[in-house]
């Protein structure tokens, strides 16, 4: 590998875990701080708490991502895909939509009846039980607890510090991928093959794309259309800068999946002599 090789994939690797960790600020130069394993994918739900007197919403990826797949919340449920962009409002919840489709305190999951998040009546005495949800910057006590949940789980480097796709095919986590009274249930789809695509950057390793593993969490519907518009190989066209910026790749993979310094997890295949 020459030098100019060298240099390029350099660069290439600097580039993305600047889009990553994000620039210094040219005010105060700080460093946009590096989340810690539970708070990755974290969510700040604030559209309308603040006006309402209450804290913003801290929403956990983490914990609901253990118990149902991706396409559950942002398919049938019907969640967009950009944290901020749904438009939740309390009455929504109330009358059992977002929110409201799991936490109307009768649904249970794992064995435990699932909280009620909002209700057309609010008194007094429910200030606790807004609480679970609205803490933002409130010390509340969790039900559950990360470390505890990841100890027996297999770790990698970044995002959360787990690897959510062993866990899954271990069985030591069993997302659900339906929600009963909500899921509309359809044949399923045939899975396609995984495939390769060729790096731009020479010496750069190539990239394996399994669909095999991508559809476990997210179906077809999550990616397509929306994300990616053709279900054919070569449809769409992207590049590490919009995945950087989020689009296509980066809707997840900048935010909840693990995160793009995890480069070897994409760039799989060695580069061949």
């Amino acid at each position: 590998m020459n030098k100019v090789t060298m240099n390029k994939i350099i660069f290439v690797a600097l580039a993305v875990m600047l889009a990553v960790c994000g620039p210094a600020s040219s005010q105060t130069g700080i460093k946009k701080r590096r989340p810690l394993p539970y708070e990755y994918g974290r969510v700040i739900i604030r559209n309308y708490s603040e006006k309402a007197g209450l804290a913003p919403v801290v929403f956990e990826h983490w914990i609901h991502r253990s118990k149902f797949t991706c396409r559950v919340c942002h398919v049938d449920v019907g969640f967009a895909m950009k944290a901020g962009a749904t438009d939740i409002t309390a009455a929504d919840n109330a009358h059992g939509y977002y929110c409201g489709a799991c936490h109307n305190g009768k649904r249970v999951v794992d064995g435990k009846t699932v909280f009620q998040s909002c209700s057309e009546k609010v008194t007094a005495g429910d200030a606790k039980r807004c609480e679970r949800c609205h803490s933002y910057g409130l010390k509340v006590a969790s039900e559950y607890d990360f470390f505890e949940f990841s100890e027996p789980l297999p770790k990698e480097r970044f995002g959360n510090g787990l690897d959510w796709e062993k866990a899954e095919e271990l069985g030591l986590i069993k997302p659900s991928a339906s929600l009963e009274g909500v899921t509309i249930k359809r044949n399923p789809l045939v899975v396609q093959k995984d495939f390769m695509l060729n790096p731009k950057v020479e010496g750069m390793p190539d990239i394996i794309f399994s669909h095999t593993k991508h559809t476990v969490w997210n179906g077809c519907e999550l990616c397509h259309p929306e994300i990616f518009v053709g279900v054919k190989k070569g449809t769409s066209h992207y590049s590490m800068v919009e995945i950087t910026e989020g689009k296509s790749c980066g809707v997840c993979h900048t935010t909840v999946a693990f995160p793009l310094a995890d480069c070897q997890r994409c760039h799989s295949k060695p580069v061949q002599p």
